[in-house]
């Protein structure tokens, strides 16, 4: 209940902007063609910006116990990619916005969010969003 609480208060406040920003580098990168790879995801990591209580980002090595494309060497090479031209803008525009919410105390928990985005904007190919439940961590 609290998370549906805190997903909709940050729908409301702040994930739909978020998201967009997330939004808008997914149609960039499928509109140059060569980024459609990174597009896929873009556009999960804003669906994951979006509605992000209740859910953690994981490497799906750790997550499906096997190698892929997104976790192998290529999959670093496409991280590296993505931080060139998207990444650093996007971890930019997230410490921003975390900074501003832990200016209040209540806008802490949207803080915590924002600096985790932050991280994951720097290399968002090879993860995966799933329910926190999915690891073993309770649901908050």
């Amino acid at each position: 209940m609290i998370s549906l609480l805190m997903n909709i208060l940050w729908v409301v406040l702040f994930g739909f902007t978020g998201a967009l920003a997330w939004f808008m580098a997914a149609i960039l990168m499928v509109v140059s063609i060569i980024g459609i790879p990174w597009a896929r995801a873009a556009f999960n990591m804003g669906l994951f910006v979006l509605w992000p209580f209740g859910q953690m980002a994981v490497d799906r090595r750790v997550l499906t116990g096997r190698e892929d494309l997104g976790t192998s060497p290529l999959g670093f090479l496409g991280n590296v990619v993505w931080f060139l031209f998207a990444g650093w803008w996007l971890a930019l525009y997230h410490v921003f916005a975390g900074v501003f919410w832990f200016v209040t105390i209540i806008g802490i928990p949207f803080g915590i969010q924002h600096f985790k985005f932050a991280v994951l904007a720097l290399a968002p190919i090879g993860k995966a969003i799933v329910p926190v439940e999915t690891m073993g961590m309770p649901r908050y």
